[in-house]
């Protein structure tokens, strides 16, 4: 089992924009310094907590200022952007990264953004735009002759050559394409059987592990469409995690500060208006308002000690079969930089050597 990082990025509406940005930044440099596996950057447009609509500016700056870290989006909303531009967007980004480029894709889920963009959610036009844009960007890598793609969102030409020397030519460093991952929330999740489908990377986002075991036969419903035989070591899951020296001090640093408000101000708000607090419910007769920011901290989020973590992260593990890398859900700490500092070196050197023995030898195969 590997580790990495996926951000939002969240930070509180008071943060500027060039303030939160800076510290995502530095997060990204301890990742590297650290050893962790990937970082992965989210893209919003109208969260005030989720306030980075760019993800590949901050992915460029960061690729200058690491080594080794995979860095990608996660991920680009394939909804809002013309399939031809992000296309050679990222091809460019992979030249940049020199191969160390991930590329995220989602269909987005904020209604606000929808309705920026004029995309219909509700009826599951931004799911099938999705699909139509990255069958696109992978045609535009993959085709050698000129064609041209009459979709229902999108058509698209990759001419011939004109006069003797204007022609496509942008394809991205790694061959045939950077990995790709899409994200997934819902049970049943349509992304996550893409990713079984098409061999993508499947993510799951933080939710509590009986919903999350779920997402594994999406993404085995969607291999089976195409003959594939997905393996667990791809599998990411994204959690709440806090390491600090004693539980107590990582429950205070946790549900008691950042992590705590972000959840109590914005995103259990948010998973309740769209009806989704079931998602982290341990059984389904809890009634919503026992779903609080202390009950999710119990029940959901991965704090405490290292020992206590080790503890947590194995009985995940084997709760939803196996998986290959825990990505950090990503918190703004700024105001305690130390702090999260040292959780992200806890968990790379204390808690991950207890977890040695989880990996592709037991349930990840």
């Amino acid at each position: 089992m590997e580790i990495g990082y996926f951000t939002m990025p969240s930070h509180p509406p008071e943060c500027g924009l060039k303030e939160g940005h800076d510290w995502d930044l530095q997060v990204l440099r301890w990742l590297d310094e650290l050893g962790y596996q990937e970082a992965w950057i989210g893209e919003h447009h109208t969260a005030p907590w989720e306030p980075n609509p760019t993800p590949d500016l901050l992915i460029a700056q960061a690729l200058l200022q690491t080594k080794k870290l995979r860095i990608g989006p996660g991920g680009f909303l394939l909804p809002y952007h013309h399939p031809a531009e992000l296309a050679n967007r990222v091809a460019m980004l992979d030249h940049l990264s020199e191969g160390r480029l991930n590329f995220g894709v989602a269909a987005s889920g904020l209604p606000s953004d929808w309705a920026m963009f004029n995309v219909d959610g509700m009826s599951g036009q931004n799911r099938d735009m999705t699909r139509e844009a990255l069958e696109i960007i992978l045609k535009l890598w993959s085709d050698p002759a000129p064609f041209t793609y009459k979709g229902k969102f999108w058509t698209v030409t990759k001419p011939d050559t004109m006069f003797d020397f204007l022609k496509p030519h942008i394809k991205p460093l790694q061959a045939p394409h950077p990995p790709i991952g899409v994200a997934g929330l819902s049970k049943n999740s349509d992304t996550l059987k893409l990713a079984g489908e098409r061999g993508f990377i499947p993510m799951s986002l933080n939710l509590n592990p009986a919903y999350v075991s779920s997402h594994w036969d999406s993404v085995e419903a969607g291999a089976a469409k195409t003959g594939r035989k997905p393996n667990r070591a791809d599998w990411r899951l994204v959690r709440e995690v806090f390491v600090a020296d004693t539980d107590e001090e990582a429950w205070k640093l946790s549900a008691g500060d950042m992590m705590g408000r972000m959840m109590g101000e914005y995103f259990l708000p948010l998973l309740g208006h769209f009806g989704f607090k079931d998602y982290l419910k341990h059984a389904p007769d809890v009634p919503d308002s026992d779903v609080t920011v202390e009950y999710c901290a119990r029940r959901n989020w991965i704090v405490g000690s290292p020992a206590t973590v080790a503890e947590k992260i194995e009985k995940i593990y084997d709760e939803v079969g196996g998986f290959g890398v825990l990505c950090v859900f990503g918190f703004d700490y700024k105001h305690k930089p130390e702090a999260w500092h040292h959780s992200l070196t806890l968990l790379k050197n204390e808690v991950m050597p207890r977890l040695k023995h989880l990996g592709s030898s037991r349930k990840a195969a």
